[in-house]
């Protein structure tokens, strides 16, 4: 079986090893049951690659990064390397690769299954069947501006500042993205900033609007101010179908919107690069919780986001629809059984661990595929 999808493994520090050990398995029955064979490399990112090769992100990890056609990402960090300088942070990992490989589209799904519903922050009928995608652009705004920085006056007084900056083909390039998966849901966009009081705002919405016009006019938008958004995301989320934001609103938004599903341990994530010319387009996949070094090595983990995350390569990468979409429905009817992760433990269910709850996904994946 010849393996055409060149895939590179990163997982990292803390729990990532264990739930990218779910993955694997999931690949191991895609091999045997679906016909599907991956090239992968595995390599080392965040502190476990400090320790190895005084890095957070060695050249050779950035190399195989550029040559795989998708990153499949742990999670980076840990108490072992708090008290290391802020350049040698294992988190600048992922930093970096995001850098090398100019992933500038950020996709966080926020979606809630439906035997999730009542573990949501709001009351399941506000809640119950929402899928929202949340495109934030990453390499711009005012987390990269300049200047930035602390000065102290004469007074002795000091000043911080950092510059709220964006390009219009910045702004034009996540655009695009946001109206191009829009026209496989929805197909509305609700671009979110703050143009009644930032310069940049009033261009991102003048940009947003040039290519809705020009390029996707079948599609619905909606402009609305970050700080609104924010308040309808908390009172009428399921009006929402795509939400495209900048740098920082779409941060927060994003994070927000996590808090409407029940558990980090559940959301996945993607990041962007552009189309090439040859048709290869870099991407990063990456659950949003984090290492969770309190219960590394305890085999308690939710491999379920890592799980997501890998669906998402599936889907964005690789094309592979009906891949990723069975193992989204594997994992809900898992959580309809009963089975639960400490993370998202809810009264009169079956807690159990990370190899049990991988174990159990793969039984219904056998079960879907027939």
């Amino acid at each position: 079986m010849s393996a055409n999808k060149k895939l590179l493994i990163l997982p990292g520090d803390g729990i990532g090893p264990e739930v990218m050990g779910e993955v694997r398995r999931v690949m191991d029955w895609m091999q045997a049951r679906r016909a599907v064979s991956f090239d992968v490399e595995e390599g080392l990112v965040g502190g476990i690659s400090i320790d190895a090769e005084g890095t957070p992100c060695s050249d050779t990890t950035v190399a195989r990064a550029k040559a795989a056609d998708a990153v499949l990402f742990g999670s980076v960090g840990g108490p072992k390397w708090d008290s290391l300088p802020f350049e040698q942070r294992p988190e600048l990992g992922i930093l970096r690769l995001r850098k090398e490989l100019q992933l500038f589209a950020n996709l966080r799904p926020a979606v809630v299954m439906e035997p999730l519903a009542e573990a949501s922050a709001l009351r399941a009928d506000l809640v119950s069947g929402l899928d929202i995608m949340i495109v934030r652009e990453t390499t711009g705004g005012v987390y990269f501006g300049e200047p930035r920085g602390v000065t102290t006056g004469a007074d002795g007084k000091r000043t911080g500042f950092d510059t709220q900056i964006y390009h219009e083909d910045e702004i034009a390039r996540v655009a695009r993205v946001a109206f191009d998966l829009a026209r496989k849901r929805r197909n509305k966009v609700t671009s979110v900033e703050k143009a009644n009081v930032m310069q940049s705002g009033r261009l991102w919405r003048a940009v947003v609007g040039e290519i809705h016009k020009a390029e996707y006019a079948d599609v619905e938008l909606e402009n609305m101010y970050a700080d609104n958004c924010a308040m309808q995301l908390a009172s009428r989320p399921k009006q929402f179908d795509v939400i495209l934001g900048d740098n920082l609103f779409g941060d927060v938004l994003s994070d927000l919107a996590a808090a409407l599903t029940g558990s980090l341990g559940m959301l996945p994530s993607a990041t962007l690069g552009a189309v090439q010319p040859s048709g290869k387009r870099h991407a990063l996949y990456e659950p949003i919780h984090g290492s969770a070094p309190d219960i590394a090595g305890k085999g308690i983990a939710n491999p379920s986001a890592q799980l997501l995350s890998f669906a998402m390569l599936l889907r964005y990468s690789f094309g592979m629809e009906e891949d990723a979409a069975l193992i989204e429905q594997a994992i809900e009817r898992v959580l309809q059984s009963g089975l639960r992760t400490a993370d998202i433990m809810q009264t009169g269910r079956a807690r159990v661990g990370t190899a049990v709850m991988g174990e159990a996904i793969v039984r219904e994946l056998e079960k879907l595929a027939g």
